[in-house]
């Protein structure tokens, strides 16, 4: 049997979604480790006063084809960008280029998809759910089209504890949903969606879901495989460890973090982080790929690609971890000292929200104002906090997930296409993944240069002093306005503090004794 790369050699690849996080990633893999590969077809929109040729020269020239750039100066000329547009008729492409894609495409990975958890429902069904429609209609015009790879989530299925993987029947028939939502004014659709979803968090995960079944539904025409991330984040080892280039998800957090801006998150400490590097992902994509081709199954094989049944991970874990890590090599011009802690409590939650973050918001404000410039801590504050309220579904729950297609397809690896395109996660050392995932922010999301590493110690050096400085001022002033003017207070401090001496007495002569 063929090896991997020898199979994608000679080969037509169209891609969507490639110019977000994980098309990057998939992008970049295929041409470092698959070099023979004929020409990777992508569809592209024009976007923020950009052309589609710009888009794509931006994508090129990041950090991350750098090595793809040093063993293939010439890559971009296998790039081959595609107008596209996914929320209009027939994905927006010209009659020209659908003939030249349905003659000679032989792979489709689909990776587009709207990842906002609170996108209204009507333009999340357009782009998860329509989009894919569209897609696999095209696919069906092409004759040489040997495998369609949908990437979906591990959370389209979030209202069952347990997950095979399996297509679970899905929550409403998606063409009786779009049939009815076209004709409904959008402030109907807002006020009916929280109905619709029922006991799903999101819109995200419930068109997901939607998408599944529409995939499905081609299965018995097409070669299909369904690749189910969980959470992903940094890379793992390629094409080198820590890369990321967003604030989605995790990142957000560690950044404001990192920057002493996150001081409380609700979370449950023993619950998994099913956190996923986007290579294990792209590593597993390609891989099914190549197996959904050459073996072509009867029915549409799901890869639920996690890591909590296999090498689990806890939020409480990655806290510790995460606060290490930016001690040791901290962002520069932080707002405090890194320090968040994560509580599963509604109550403390709120109260530290109300302690730590609005109001300091509010004095950092007022600073700004009395300067004379804008004040921003509150409404950063406020943006924090939807954030952080639209991943607590995913940070307060445990889900068990079943990954024997993904055992299965390692299996039928080569020795060598296991190191090439390696997704065993039983091999992942997470405090050092931590450490990568949060240098990575720094440096790619942030663009901080590791050699301002000894003046960003110094900045927290000195925001620890004006903490103690605080403290102190702040101890002083509550002995003089509560302490100092009642005997009361006075007599009941210097019992306190007479009992702390007996005890330190009593410690010291116990340990004299024991000696």
């Amino acid at each position: 049997m063929a090896s991997i790369a020898d199979y994608y050699a000679g080969k037509n690849v169209l891609i969507t979604g490639a110019t977000g996080f994980m098309g990057k990633v998939l992008v970049e893999k295929l041409l470092r480790s698959c070099p023979e590969v004929r020409a990777l077809y992508i569809l592209v929109r024009p976007k923020a006063g950009q052309s589609m040729q710009e888009r794509v020269s931006d994508m090129i020239k990041c950090k991350l084809f750098d090595r793809v750039r040093e063993d293939s100066p010439d890559f971009h000329q296998k790039i081959i960008p595609i107008s596209s547009e996914l929320i209009q008729p027939g994905l927006a492409i010209s009659p020209g280029d659908q003939e030249r894609l349905t003659s000679c495409v032989h792979i489709i990975f689909h990776c587009a998809a709207t990842i906002r958890f609170d996108e209204p429902l009507k333009h999340a069904l357009q782009l998860n759910v329509i989009a894919t429609q569209q897609l696999l209609s095209l696919a069906q015009k092409m004759p040489h089209l040997q495998a369609f790879i949908h990437i979906s989530t591990a959370y389209a299925n979030c209202n069952r504890r347990h997950i095979d993987e399996v297509i679970y029947p899905p929550p409403v028939e998606p063409r009786k949903l779009i049939d009815s939502l076209e004709w409904m004014d959008d402030s109907i659709v807002r006020e009916i969606t929280p109905r619709l979803i029922g006991d799903r968090p999101n819109t995200y995960t419930y068109t997901k879901a939607l998408a599944e079944c529409v995939v499905q539904k081609e299965s018995g025409k097409l070669s299909i495989g369904i690749i189910r991330p969980s959470i992903v984040g940094a890379s793992w080892k390629e094409p080198f460890p820590g890369w990321i280039d967003n604030f989605n998800g995790p990142s957000g957090v560690f950044i404001a973090a990192g920057k002493g801006i996150l001081r409380t998150m609700r979370a449950n400490n023993d619950a998994v982080a099913d956190l996923i590097p986007v290579d294990v992902v792209i590593n597993l994509t390609l891989a099914a790929g190549w197996y959904t081709a050459v073996h072509r199954p009867k029915a549409a094989l799901v890869y639920n690609c996690t890591t909590g049944g296999i090498n689990p991970f806890h939020w409480g874990e990655i806290e510790h971890h995460v606060m290490s890590s930016f001690k040791r090599n901290p962002l520069e011009q932080a707002f405090r000292r890194p320090n968040a802690n994560i509580t599963s409590n509604y109550l403390i939650n709120q109260y530290w929200i109300l302690v730590s973050h609005r109001f300091p918001a509010l004095i950092y404000d007022l600073y700004l104002r009395l300067s004379g410039q804008k004040p921003q801590m509150m409404q950063i504050f406020n943006r924090l906090h939807k954030a952080i309220g639209l991943l607590e579904y995913f940070s307060s729950r445990d889900w068990e997930w079943n990954s024997e297609n993904m055992t299965m397809l390692m299996g039928h690896l080569s020795p060598e296409d296991r190191k090439t395109f390696n997704f065993d996660v039983r091999q992942l050392c997470w405090p050092e993944y931590i450490e990568n995932y949060c240098i990575g922010t720094k440096k790619y999301v942030l663009n901080e240069d590791m050699s301002d590493i000894p003046a960003a110690r110094q900045h927290l050096r000195k925001l620890r002093n004006i903490r103690y400085t605080f403290n102190t001022l702040s101890l002083v002033f509550i002995w003089r306005v509560f302490i100092a003017r009642s005997q009361m207070a006075r007599n009941i401090w210097y019992f306190v503090v007479s009992l702390c001496f007996k005890f330190l007495s009593f410690v010291r002569a116990s340990s004299t004794l024991a000696n």
